[in-house]
């Protein structure tokens, strides 16, 4: 194994941890102070749009569960799932990005792309 794909398949389990991490965000804490804190929202906008973020946070779920899945699975299955969840981690990150926040470039694009970069060089 390589310097390059251990790193992906480092990188890879981070952008994982991250969108468990929005799955808590969403599902769990956003009406919460932390919860609006992180995505600037006021109680009565965090109380009326906790449907919509419950259902954002379980589709941050599935990204997750798909790249532990691609880190699980034998090859070359686990490959080409680390492509292609990381692909769907890079298109939700650009889209957010242009329609939400320009901050979801950084925080999901980005380390999806470093991912997915090093896991097709690796």
């Amino acid at each position: 194994m390589n310097a390059a794909h251990t790193a992906a398949l480092v990188i890879t389990a981070l952008v994982a941890l991250l969108h468990v991490g929005f799955l808590i965000l969403e599902m769990f804490l956003w009406r919460t102070p932390r919860g609006r804190a992180v995505f600037g929202t006021t109680p009565e906008f965090a109380e009326a749009s906790a449907p919509l973020a419950a259902n954002q946070g379980l589709y941050n779920g599935f990204l997750a569960a798909g790249l532990v899945w691609s880190l699980l699975a034998a090859q070359p299955t686990g490959h080409q799932a680390q492509i292609f969840f990381l692909s769907c981690v890079i298109v939700a990150g650009l889209y957010g990005a242009l329609t939400v926040s320009r901050r979801i470039l950084y925080v999901q694009a980005l380390p999806a792309v470093a991912a997915l970069a090093l896991t097709l060089t690796g």
